[in-house]
């Protein structure tokens, strides 16, 4: 879920990703889907478009490997 960003975000995106100590640049690769947050649903497949408040199913590419511990 987007929770606070101003204006639209496409494919291609980069922002800055913080996880545990880890900060790295990724890119939002693809798009796949636009959800309804409440129910689940898919809303629409591969959305040109995410904004804030919306739910999605994306792909995200780290521009390094990093390590996440599930």
């Amino acid at each position: 879920t987007i929770l606070n960003h101003p204006g639209e975000i496409h494919a291609g995106y980069q922002p800055v990703l913080d996880c545990h100590t880890a900060h790295v640049a990724c890119k939002f690769a693809e798009l796949k889907q636009k959800i309804d947050r409440r129910s689940g649903k898919v809303l629409e497949e591969n959305p040109k478009f995410v904004k804030s408040g919306d739910a999605a199913m994306i792909t995200l590419v780290p521009s390094k490997p990093m390590c996440v511990e599930l």
